[in-house]
Order: C-alpha cells, then sequence, then structure tokens
C-alpha cells in the first residue's frame, strides 16, 4: 500500500518540552527537583490536563494532596512557556520538506487545550498541518488510547496502511502499529530523513 499520509506526535518530535528547563533552577537541588517531578507533579497528574481536565482544577487536586508543595504546584503551569524549551530544528526541517510533497500531514498530540494555543501562536511550523491536528485536550482522550487514532482516521477520511505515525513514546507506536499505522519511534539521534525512507518515503 503506498503510503499518502505522515502524522506527528509533537512533544519529542518537533517540540523540545521538559519541565526540568524550570524547576532546575527553581529548586537549585537536582534531588529535590526529581522528587517533586516523579511523586508530586509526576506525568500521569500532567496527563489528566492533556486529556482535557482544566489547569485549574488539576493544580487545585494536586495541592489538596500535597499541601506542603502548594507553591511549587501553582509554579507548574505558571511557568509552562519556559518548559516549553524550542522546537527540534532538525525534525522540524524534515517537516518543511514534507510539506512541499504531495503527502498529507497530520498532528496527534497529548496536549492541553489550554497551554497548545500558545505554541500554534509562537512556532509558524504548525501552519504547515493547515488546522489537520487532533489535540488530546479538546478531544478528552489521550493516546495510547486507540480511540483518538480513529478520531484522526475518520475525521479526516484517512487509512491507517497508508499512513506513517511518527512518535517518541513505545505505547503509542505499539497501539499504533498495532492499528495498522506504519510507524517510526523517534528519540534525540533518530535521522527522521532516513526512516522515513526505509518506508518508501522520499522527500
Amino acid at each position: 500500500m503506498k503510503i499518502k499520509n505522515i502524522v506527528f506526535d509533537f512533544g519529542g518530535v518537533l517540540m523540545d518540552w521538559d519541565p526540568r528547563y524550570f524547576f532546575k533552577s527553581y529548586f537549585n537541588d537536582d534531588e529535590k527537583m526529581e522528587y517533586f517531578l516523579t511523586h508530586i507533579a509526576h506525568s500521569e497528574w500532567n496527563e489528566e490536563q492533556d486529556r482535557g481536565r482544566t489547569l485549574e482544577e488539576g493544580t487545585d487536586i494536586q495541592v489538596k494532596k500535597f499541601p506542603d508543595w502548594e507553591k511549587e504546584l501553582r509554579a507548574y503551569y505558571g511557568n509552562w512557556n519556559t518548559m516549553l524549551k524550542s522546537d527540534i530544528p532538525h525534525n522540524v526541517d524534515i517537516l518543511k520538506k514534507l510539506s512541499k510533497t504531495d503527502y498529507q500531514l497530520f498532528g496527534l498530540t497529548n496536549w492541553s487545550a489550554e497551554t497548545f494555543p500558545y505554541a500554534l501562536e509562537n512556532y509558524d511550523f504548525f501552519k504547515l498541518f493547515d488546522g489537520k491536528i487532533v489535540v488530546s485536550g479538546t478531544e478528552k482522550l489521550i493516546k495510547p488510547d486507540p480511540k483518538i487514532w480513529h478520531i484522526l482516521l475518520d475525521r479526516y477520511n484517512i487509512h491507517a496502511d497508508e499512513s506513517v505515525f511518527i512518535d517518541d513514546n513505545p505505547k503509542n507506536i505499539e497501539m499504533a502499529a498495532s492499528l495498522g499505522f506504519h510507524t517510526i519511534k523517534v528519540d534525540r539521534e533518530t535521522d527522521l530523513e532516513e526512516e522515513l525512507f526505509k518506508l518508501g518515503v522520499k522527500l
């Protein structure tokens, strides 16, 4: 089956986001920072905001659980923009090359509906998707729930076996593959152009 569509995750693929970019200088104590990010403001908590819970509600819930960490918890989303360090240039370059081809480009991201607009406004490359982006916080679903891939497929009338899905999370890659997508798992060392070429995608 000929590949027609390229579907990008954003965080870790096109955007470099990490709460450590803010909290490293905030704590000035790596051990304390890691404790906070592992046990207090952990990824499972943040994922609920990606699933559609408001930032305010999510913060209040965690403050009630951990009142001694209220200041740090309220700083989390108050300084979210600092955590979004930059784009990932070598992968954005591939996206730009793809935008000049006949492949259709899509985004499928776990991202809070409240914070995603900041990224849209501040990074021009998002315009290359022509609005064809499925955001978890808007849909009230997060990867690796297969329902969010079906939203993408149904909304844009595309087929999994004609699509490449690119993500940095192994669980998401595994689910996408089980749904029939061609997949590329990326990390910082991945040569995305080479991996696409292996699947027959030529820039």
